[in-house]
Parts: structure tokens; C-alpha cells; sequence
């Protein structure tokens, strides 16, 4: 079979040419540009790409077919039982950088790092910062550790909920926590990601206003992703623990995380 055919009867079935593509490429070990130059070859092990499809069509994400996951110009490992990371969290780590830089050697605490993109880039990005990353799950501290030693980043590592048991304060404590509530529905894709990285509770926001408490009298600068409409809660926490702060927005226009600074910034 051609592979402009296997194309075809590929995007019938997953209704989209794209990822019809993205998998031929993973499949043939091909660049968009190299596939489009051979759509008159013949595939090869035509039953193994149309595999990939189905398992993408029973709600596999791409990312978890792969294995990786791109990340501000690094691939990243990922699959199950490890949150995808999303083009937003890109601002969050740029806003993170950006503060960190005012520091000679910054003191950083990541809270639920996942597979550890956050807590990586910072440590790539800012060579002399001191940086702890937390998860309460042992399966994403696998991902986190391997990306870290893959990528040559000093990150020190904990499994704990939060910051349980790290007695440290900090110069920044960042975050990209869960804050979908728990009866949102999500696509058959980002459910098969792990539940404990997606929700935050049953309003979404609890986790995201534990970590404002105890940070309150932990860190200078408090950075997090939120939900898009979880900014007034979050704001009205905030000032009640007497932080003062800045909400930012997505590229699509939608309110997604905050940088604060306690008193003793």
C-alpha cells in the first residue's frame, strides 16, 4: 500500500490528516517534509502503523505513543502515569526565569514537578540556583529523574504531598498544580492521563490555595498556572495572606497563572 493511501484510510478513521501524518512520521522514523517527499512509496509494516492509530483512536495520546513530549526546545520523557506538559506552562517557566535572574544563586522549590520540565528548565537556565522539585507520585519522580540525568540538570528530588517535610525557605516556590474540578469533563485523550495531576478538587482551586498558604511564610516569590476562571478566588486568597500580585494570561486570552511577592521579597 502506498503511503498516501494508508494516509487516507488512516484520516477516515481519526479524523484528522494531522495526526495521520505525525504518526506516519513516528512510524517511518520521518520529518514532515521527508513523508510528503515519499507519499508514493510504499509503506512499510502497514499493519504496525495502522496499530498506532488505533491506539490512538481508543484515547492514547500521542505523547505517550512516542515517548516524548517537546518542551521549550528539549524532548522530555513521558507515558503513563505522568502529566503531559502543555505549550501554556512555557510562560509560567519564562516568568519564573525572569525572577530567578535577579538572584546570584536563587533558591527555588517546585511543587508537583510531573516529569520535571519545569524544574529541568529552570536548572539549564539558571546554573547556579539550588532547586527541589516534589511529587507525591513515585511513577512521575521515574520520569522526573530520568529527564533530569538525560538532560544534565541538578535538580533534587522529593516524594512528598507538597512540601511536606522540606523545612527550607526559598526565594521562588513555582508550581503548575492540579485545578480542574472534579466533575469537569475532558476528552478521551487527557483522560488517560493520571487523575492526580488533573484534579484540584471539587471547585479545582484547593490545591492551588494550599500551596498559597504554606507558602505565605516560605518564599519571596510564589509563581503558578491556574484554571481560566479561578482568577477572583485565587486573587481574594492571595490577599489574604498578604501577598501582593500579578495575574497573567495565555496566548489564547485566557487567565492561567499569577506571580505573587510576600513581604519579605
Amino acid at each position: 500500500m502506498k503511503i498516501a493511501k494508508a494516509l487516507n484510510l488512516a484520516k477516515t478513521r481519526l479524523g484528522s490528516i494531522k495526526i495521520a501524518k505525525k504518526l506516519a512520521c513516528l512510524h517511518l522514523g520521518l520529518n514532515q517534509n521527508e513523508l510528503f517527499l515519499k507519499e508514493n512509496d510504499e509503506i512499510s509494516d502497514e499493519s504496525g502503523y495502522f496499530k498506532l492509530c488505533e491506539r490512538f483512536a481508543n484515547g492514547e495520546p500521542f505523547e505517550y505513543i512516542s515517548g516524548v513530549c517537546e518542551f521549550m526546545g528539549r524532548d522530555f520523557k513521558v507515558g503513563k502515569g505522568v502529566l503531559i506538559p502543555r505549550i501554556e506552562t512555557e510562560i509560567l517557566v519564562q516568568k519564573t526565569l525572569e525572577i530567578g535572574a535577579k538572584f546570584d544563586q536563587p533558591k527555588i522549590c517546585e511543587i508537583g514537578t510531573g516529569s520535571g520540565i519545569i524544574a529541568i528548565t529552570l536548572a539549564l537556565n539558571l546554573p547556579n540556583a539550588k532547586i527541589i522539585a516534589t511529587d507525591i507520585s513515585k511513577d512521575a519522580l521515574n520520569y522526573a529523574k530520568f529527564n533530569a540525568k538525560n538532560l544534565g540538570a541538578n535538580v533534587d528530588f522529593h516524594q512528598t504531598n507538597l512540601i511536606d517535610g522540606i523545612n527550607e525557605k526559598f526565594d521562588i516556590i513555582v508550581s503548575n498544580p492540579p485545578y480542574i474540578a472534579n466533575d469537569y469533563n475532558l476528552d478521551i485523550w487527557v483522560k488517560n492521563e493520571p487523575s492526580l495531576a488533573l484534579f484540584g478538587g471539587e471547585k479545582g482551586d484547593e490545591i492551588l490555595k494550599q500551596i498559597i498558604a504554606i507558602s505565605a511564610k516560605r518564599t519571596k516569590f510564589l509563581c503558578c498556572e491556574i484554571g481560566y476562571d479561578q482568577k477572583i478566588s485565587l486573587q481574594n486568597e492571595l490577599d489574604k495572606f498578604g501577598f501582593k500580585s500579578e495575574f497573567y494570561k495565555d496566548l489564547a486570552g485566557f487567565d492561567r497563572g499569577f506571580v505573587a511577592k510576600t513581604k519579605y521579597s
